[in-house]
């Protein structure tokens, strides 16, 4: 490995563990540097979640530390996604890439709606939901996020956080730590199976998580620090610019390979 490719992935990581502890979508940066950098498809996905479990287990530290961490519902929350991500990553499904892409580039914009419209209430929570037991339809549609987490993963935080705010009526804030709690709790079976098939790059997926590790631990730090509204502006402007890509307004895989030429 070069001097050249170790930097694209060290930056690459901080730039991913910052971007999906503070909002989600960042595995779009990581997927594009690892294919750009020859990895196939379904390899580039497999190490992309050696720094995933590398970044959520900072933030998730980072996050229990500063007391911002509901771990009971955390866990309850993580149960039946754990189930499905095992599901999601040994299960092949027949899907279209592109329509895929558009689907979730939808589900971004429509985010930006929840967002802006009453913000009182899905940015700062719902203190008389929080306070109650869970929900029972929370933990199908934790399911079906993890089985969706643990098959493609990149842009499940979204999903989470969506789940995590309207569901259970936590604030941006700790919707954050719940949402990267759930994903260091799945992320190990899912990796367990790339493991087994052989489907990781283990040097690249290391070097990856350095930069990972350093992107989570500060997103993380900011997210309490800066609040709520901090937390909205950066989803709001990932959502802006990852619904690009999805859209094919542009590539990130086409942007790297320009820079590092």
């Amino acid at each position: 490995m070069s001097f050249t490719e170790i930097i694209v992935l060290v930056i690459a990581g901080v730039l991913v563990g910052f971007v999906n502890t503070l909002a989600g979508g960042g595995s779009i940066i990581s997927l594009s540097v690892l294919m750009m950098l020859g990895l196939p498809p379904n390899i580039a996905n497999g190490t992309n979640r050696i720094g995933i479990a590398i970044q959520t287990l900072t933030a998730s530290t980072s996050f229990k530390h500063q007391k911002i961490l509901p771990v009971k519902k955390s866990l309850l929350l993580a149960i039946p996604a754990v189930l499905g991500s095992l599901v999601g990553s040994v299960v092949a499904v027949d899907i279209n890439e592109q329509i895929f892409k558009r689907a979730v580039g939808v589900i971004m914009l429509i985010m930006l709606v929840f967002i802006f419209y009453k913000p009182q209430k899905y940015l700062y929570g719902q203190k008389d939901v929080e306070e109650k037991p869970l929900r029972p339809w929370l933990y199908g549609l934790f399911f079906l996020i993890g089985l969706y987490g643990g098959f493609i993963h990149m842009g499940v935080g979204y999903f989470l956080l969506m789940g995590i705010v309207m569901g259970a009526g936590f604030d941006l804030v700790r919707a954050n730590a719940v949402k990267v709690f759930v994903i260091l709790l799945y992320t190990p079976f899912t990796l367990a199976v790339f493991i087994f098939y052989d489907q990781i790059n283990w040097l690249y997926g290391l070097t990856l998580s350095v930069g990972s590790l350093m992107g989570a631990f500060v997103a993380s730090k900011l997210a309490v620090q800066k609040g709520v509204n901090f937390v909205r502006w950066i989803i709001v402007l990932v959502v802006l610019i990852t619904s690009g890509e999805m859209f094919g307004f542009y590539s990130f895989e086409e942007i790297f390979k320009f820079i590092v030429r």
